[in-house]
């Protein structure tokens, strides 16, 4: 897991991909309730703090290497048009990061975007994506994507999005949860690649305040018999919390954690443990009135 560049970590941590399919949601239980959809309005411009932490420990042959990570970050999107239907346009940027690395062989790296400082070996491709569009793409009003383009290339979002939650059809209520499948690659180094399938599970939890607070876990559903497999799905299998407003059609606040381990991965006696946390939280809206 530590062998992941700095800039690939930046990019899968502060959202800058989608899940490239169109979720299929799958309804369990509805009843009369509250309609989640998004309200966005053409011209607003939405900033988003995120705060990613992560701890990686590699136990092979009675030899333990830990690597710890912290990125803070400020990205935004920008809504470039809204149709009469309410599909948005959107697009993607990142502000300015602040990343730190430290790992038990090689010692501490920090860098801060904010600063004067060159950036450290292994970080050089970080500025060059700050400030600029990263991704351009078309919602519904469930958070369906319509439509994606990559500005600037970036690997598979470990978390899926953090902004763009998909959303259930129809009036929802406590209990109700929907589901969304996905495909993720998985490839072990100098050897075997495979596709696993995945589900994400949404379910309602409660309405507090015309707050929807929504839980969500992650299952694998491809039996997985290479350990070494396994060990590279950890940052993928994750759960969390959203916090969506109601009224304003968006996500104000969000949550995701990861604590697994897996075994057998280079050796019997070998082992990877990987924890982290991460928080995404509205700080800045440009809209002034009610949305649309």
């Amino acid at each position: 897991m530590s062998g992941i560049p700095p800039v690939h970590r930046l990019q899968r941590w502060t959202g800058l991909a989608l899940v490239a399919c169109c979720p299929a949601l799958s309804l369990q239980a509805e009843e009369a309730g509250v309609r989640l959809e998004y309200r966005f309005r053409a011209g607003e411009r939405l900033s988003m703090e995120v705060a990613h932490r992560a701890l990686t420990e590699t136990t092979i042959a009675g030899t333990t290497q830990s690597t710890e990570t912290a990125t803070d970050s400020t990205k935004h999107w920008t809504v470039l048009s809204v149709d009469p239907e309410g599909q948005a346009t959107l697009e993607h940027a990142v502000d300015d990061v602040t990343m730190m690395s430290r790992s038990s062989d090689r010692g501490q790296v920090r860098w801060s975007s904010t600063g004067d400082a060159p950036p450290p070996p292994g970080y050089e491709g970080v500025r060059q994506s700050l400030g600029v569009p990263l991704a351009r793409l078309v919602i519904d009003r469930s958070g369906r994507v319509i439509q994606r383009l990559d500005l600037v290339p970036s690997p598979p979002s470990n978390t899926g999005d953090l902004m763009v939650v998909p959303l259930p059809d129809g009036a929802v209520a406590a209990g109700a949860e929907w589901t969304v499948p996905q495909e993720v690659v998985v490839e072990v180094p100098n050897g075997p690649r495979r596709a696993v399938r995945t589900r994400l599970r949404y379910r309602l939890d409660a309405i507090e305040d015309d707050v929807a607070v929504i839980d969500v876990d992650t299952t694998v559903l491809t039996p997985l018999d290479d350990p070494r497999l396994e060990a590279r799905l950890l940052e993928r299998i994750w759960n969390g919390t959203i916090h969506f407003d109601i009224a304003s059609g968006r996500v104000i606040k969000r949550t995701t954690g990861v604590d697994r381990r897996a075994v057998g991965f280079s050796g019997p006696e070998s082992s990877v443990h990987y924890k982290a946390s991460l928080e995404e939280t509205l700080v800045k809206s440009s809209a002034d009135s009610p949305p649309r």
